[in-house]
């Protein structure tokens, strides 16, 4: 019976915690990859922009069908809270970091990157809200903005496979 009691504990621990999806460590670990980062935000916006078409479609037929309806709502809300995750788990707690105003040009920049970061954010939100197109273009033009400010002076580009370029 304590064999049983303890496997059931250890078993709803680990189902406790698989649900929970984290964008990277904060140990620090000091291994980024920033482009591959940038390009599951890309991904994570087209996945959402198929979603909205699909829920348009789906909408607009004739005979709804709600379970795929339900299904392709789901999707669209579960990447828009992805990319919320990469931007405030990775980039905005980890890879961006904090610069005293004092230190002018270093200073805006670091207030640039934040703002588009919470630009992002919002814009996600949005996402999760409706099925409006335009979000899609507000994501886009965003996280475009964001890539040119947080890799202006290539402080955070990594050679893929050398890991001496991934540490900081």
């Amino acid at each position: 019976m304590k064999n049983i009691s303890k496997f059931l504990v250890t078993a709803l621990i680990l189902f406790a915690f698989a649900n929970k999806g984290y964008s990277h460590c904060e140990i620090p670990c000091g291994i980024y990859h920033d482009e591959l980062r940038i390009e599951m935000l890309k991904e994570h916006i087209q996945t959402i922009e198929k979603s909205m078409k699909q829920i348009a479609e789906l909408q607009s037929a004739e005979n709804i069908n709600y379970n795929q309806l339900v299904r392709w709502i789901d999707n669209k809300e579960l990447h828009a809270n992805k990319m919320q995750e990469i931007v405030y788990q990775y980039f905005m707690n980890q890879r961006i970091k904090p610069v005293e105003p004092t230190e002018g040009e270093k200073y805006e920049k670091y207030i640039k990157q934040i703002t588009l970061a919470h630009e992002l954010l919002v814009y996600s939100m949005k996402a999760k809200q409706s099925i409006d197109l335009d979000v899609i273009d507000k994501l886009s033009e965003t996280l475009k903005a964001f890539e040119d400010a947080y890799f202006e002076d290539k402080d955070h580009r990594h050679k893929v496979g050398d890991d001496k370029e991934h540490k900081h």
